[in-house]
């Protein structure tokens, strides 16, 4: 394994494990598409393997039978010809690993894999075949299956029901970097950005390593933002397209909701997603949004109170909001709106919005600094309309604990120290008391204020406070 990788110490001690067992190892990685599951597995095994091929994009059976069997035949320098179906693809592939030492592991990677499978090729009962029938009974042949079509990878591998029934030895899902993982990342490769920036960079970018990797190290925050999303033809202007095309066969449906879901910051409930978004409320519609889940498109959160009605749906892909507040109705016309953007409103509450999607992602750093980390909790969201009589009120984040104390969390992203003046601290008190009285509940609530740079002015109303600091921790 070489030095490149940054972060991902889990997912290498896993491959680490599956290395030392002398048995037949079938490892699969998945996540979302541009998270760095290539990079890994290349990295990792030095770019080392007996056999490596990877599907191509919306080529038809014969084209993907093709360049398999052409890479079979420069791994281990043969000229078999093309069949014409899989079975005898495999049939090939199994041959020439029988072939190899059996003395040491014999390393096999096919790359997204869902390509492979195009509509009544054989590809899977080909594969469930070989693997089961004698890639399963080796003890030194370790295969690895990735792809980036989260949906495919978990309905006909992960969860197979058929021929790979519990046949997997391990399960690698790749998130994006954490904040952390993110400053590591820039770091090795000589940025000297402040937090703050990288903090706004992941909300634009979140932690996906193929977008960090196009950063530009001799130019601002601002200037990389101009330069690969609002000028012309700039690299990642049209990611949007690629991105939902490539990870679901239906992607206009999927679209259609990320749509509907953009346009509520405090998410939708199913119903509400189907009324916005125009698709029944059925089950095609529970799939797209367990697929967009599965994808970490969105993140599903209940009421307090509430675990099993009224689950709440909210956009969690920062590219994707960032791309519908601005890229998706942007003319081009200004190839600095970014730089020319930073004291718009729309800019600012994009920011809010956009941090405290960074805190529920570092939902764990905040329970650490806390002090917390070691107590059962359960994380929910919660808010009250107003009525005649009573303001309502939005808690950002609740953090239920099992030590009989609910931390109230407000989530607030600042230039500077925040000032909780007087009309904060009634705001906050307000939130606090309605809380209180709409819950019912008897457990002692904290306050918690999460901001950038801490904060001034009236601090006796908070029992705690977490610093952006905290989340890179």
């Amino acid at each position: 394994m070489n030095n490149k990788i940054i972060g991902r110490e889990k997912e290498i001690k896993i491959l680490q494990k599956c290395l030392a067992i002398n048995e037949s190892q079938l490892i699969i990685v998945y996540g979302r598409r541009r998270v760095g599951k290539t990079f890994l597995i290349n990295n990792f095994f030095e770019n080392s393997f007996d056999f490596k091929v990877s599907g191509a994009y919306d080529l038809p059976k014969e084209a993907q039978i093709k360049n398999f069997v052409a890479e079979i035949n420069l791994s281990f320098k043969k000229n078999y010809d093309t069949p014409s179906n899989w079975s005898d693809v495999f049939f090939l592939l199994r041959k020439e690993l029988e072939s190899l030492p059996q003395e040491r592991k014999s390393v096999v990677f096919i790359d997204e894999m869902p390509w492979l499978d195009t509509p009544s090729s054989g590809f899977l009962p080909a594969f469930e075949y070989f693997w089961n029938n004698w890639g399963s009974s080796r003890e030194n042949l370790i295969c690895i299956v990735c792809g980036s079509a989260t949906q495919w990878i978990v309905d006909n591998i992960s969860e197979n029901k058929g021929g790979l029934f519990n046949r997997q030895s391990c399960r690698l899902y790749l998130e994006p970097f954490s904040l952390n993982e993110t400053e590591k990342f820039l770091v090795s490769r000589g940025f000297v950005w402040s937090r703050y920036d990288i903090a706004e960079c992941y909300m634009i970018m979140g932690g996906i390593p193929y977008y960090l990797n196009y950063l530009d190290n001799s130019l601002t925050l601002n200037q990389n933002i101009d330069a690969l999303f609002f000028k012309r033809r700039g690299l990642l202007w049209d990611e949007f397209s690629h991105l939902y095309a490539t990870l679901f066969k239906n992607s206009p449906q999927y679209i259609k909701v990320v749509e509907a879901l953009s346009k509520k910051r405090m998410g939708m409930t199913r119903d509400e997603i189907a009324k916005e978004s125009g698709l029944k409320p059925n089950g095609e519609l529970t799939k797209l949004l367990e697929n967009l889940e599965n994808s970490s498109f969105i993140h599903v959160y209940c009421y307090f109170g509430n675990k099993k009605k009224n689950r709440i749906y909210q956009l969690s892909d920062y590219y994707t909001l960032f791309y519908y507040k601005f890229l998706k109705n942007n003319t081009g016309t200004d190839e600095n709106f970014w730089t020319n953007s930073l004291d718009n409103p729309s800019v600012r509450a994009w920011k809010g919005l956009s941090f405290e999607l960074l805190c529920r992602d570092h939902i764990n750093q905040i329970k650490r600094k806390l002090g917390i980390e070691g107590v059962l909790t359960e994380t929910s969201v919660w808010y009250q309309k107003g009525s005649e009589g009573e303001k309502g009120a939005q808690i950002d984040l609740v953090i239920d604990r099992r030590d009989r104390i609910i931390n109230l969390l407000e989530i607030k992203f600042s230039e500077h120290e925040f000032d909780i003046d007087k009309k904060t601290s009634e705001s906050l008190i307000n939130k606090r008391e309605c809380f209180r009285r709409n819950t019912k509940t008897k457990k002692a609530l904290h306050l918690t204020l999460v901001t950038t740079y801490g904060c001034k002015g009236n601090r006796n109303i908070i029992q705690s406070e977490v610093t952006l600091d905290s989340l890179f921790g």
